[in-house]
């Protein structure tokens, strides 16, 4: 039985996850370099320290871990137009089989099953299911036998920047982090993109270790959430490994009294979801406050959109009153000027 509005507590309530944020708080270009974006540390005793990202290892000791996703963003939006020459829009969300996709598509209403979107010449799709919780398209492309469909979508295809970030002059190299290495997400891991080559060997240079997950950001981590009970919220299935080697050095950083500091909710939703267990599959773990925590020691994330389920992430992992303390945080941050959102400054949360 669900629970009525005025029933449920704030923490499980939607509306008490919103903000306002000014318009022109939402970065749509990242600074260069990279690490001179802001840095917002909270501290174990819930002080707050305005820094920048390049003092990272300041707040960081010898013996700690911090743990990457390595996912890749591939060249997901793809432009085509039915056989009518209708404009067609689709952004590829993950694969179902040879050649077969699952995609939102834009206008939906008029791509019903048995439509066929016209890419290029030789490269075409057939709409053949719909599948019915984000109303995405099953997609069977239609391509040349000695064809590769990857290398079609990497001709074709655009990195798909988030939509609100409307008038950004970056190129997509810096939509990606510059340890992306294997391909499949559909948005980066944007608490990575802080990180430079310079900062990696300060940190090297410090003791500070590194690991790696792949988690394949897709439309689970942005899907709105629709029901004032954000219980009653189903995450979409998002593809991630965590391999034994990032177990391993987990277990060996925590039995020397380090701590395992993730990058990114991706980071912390993979391992949370491991629990110390090697792992390869889907999950649709959604995490909010009452979760037990049993992993992480810290996080690092950027600031995210109101009601969405990264905010009640972080929120969670702030403990007690931990929505509370995290919405005056961002009050905070908006009145110090931060950037936010994928291109914007970051947060690092100890606990």
């Amino acid at each position: 039985m669900t629970s009525s509005p005025a029933e449920l507590a704030p923490d499980f309530a939607l509306s008490a996850y919103d903000y306002e944020l000014p318009s022109d708080r939402i970065a749509q270009d990242p600074v260069t370099p990279r690490d001179s974006s802001r840095l917002l540390v909270v501290e174990r005793d819930r002080n707050l320290r305005h820094q920048h990202f390049y003092d990272l290892p300041d707040f960081l000791q010898a013996g700690d871990l911090l743990v990457f996703n390595n996912t890749k963003v591939i060249p997901a939006r793809m432009y085509g137009q039915k056989l009518s020459g209708v404009p067609v829009e689709i952004l590829l969300m993950e694969p179902l089989g040879h050649n077969r996709w699952l995609a939102l598509v834009k206008p939906g209403k008029r791509l019903p099953v048995g439509s066929t979107i016209v890419f290029a010449e030789r490269v075409k799709a057939t709409v053949e299911g719909i599948e019915t919780t984000t109303r995405a398209r099953e997609l069977q492309f239609h391509i040349p036998e000695d064809a590769d469909l990857d290398k079609i979508i990497d001709q074709l295809g655009k990195v798909p920047l988030p939509p609100y970030v409307t008038d950004s002059h970056t190129d997509a190299e810096r939509y990606q982090t510059i340890y992306a290495e294997v391909s499949g997400a559909i948005a980066a891991p944007t608490a990575g993109l802080h990180f430079t080559e310079s900062l990696f060997q300060t940190l090297s240079d410090r003791g500070i270790d590194k690991s790696f997950v792949t988690l394949h950001v897709g439309i689970g981590t942005f899907r709105p959430v629709e029901t004032e009970d954000i219980t009653q919220h189903v995450m979409h299935n998002e593809w991630c490994e965590v391999p034994e080697e990032t177990i391993a050095k987990i277990k060996e950083t925590k039995a020397k009294g380090g701590r395992v500091i993730g990058v990114g909710s991706t980071v912390a939703r993979s391992l949370e979801n491991a629990n110390y267990q090697a792992f390869r599959g889907k999950t649709n773990l959604m995490i909010y406050p009452g979760y037990e925590w049993k992993v992480l020691d810290g996080m690092i994330t950027n600031f995210h959109l109101p009601k969405s389920t990264l905010l009640m992430m972080v929120a969670s992992f702030l403990g007690e009153s931990g929505r509370e303390f995290l919405m005056s945080v961002y009050q905070e941050a908006i009145a110090k000027d931060y950037r936010f959102y994928s291109f914007g400054d970051a947060m690092l949360i100890l606990r």
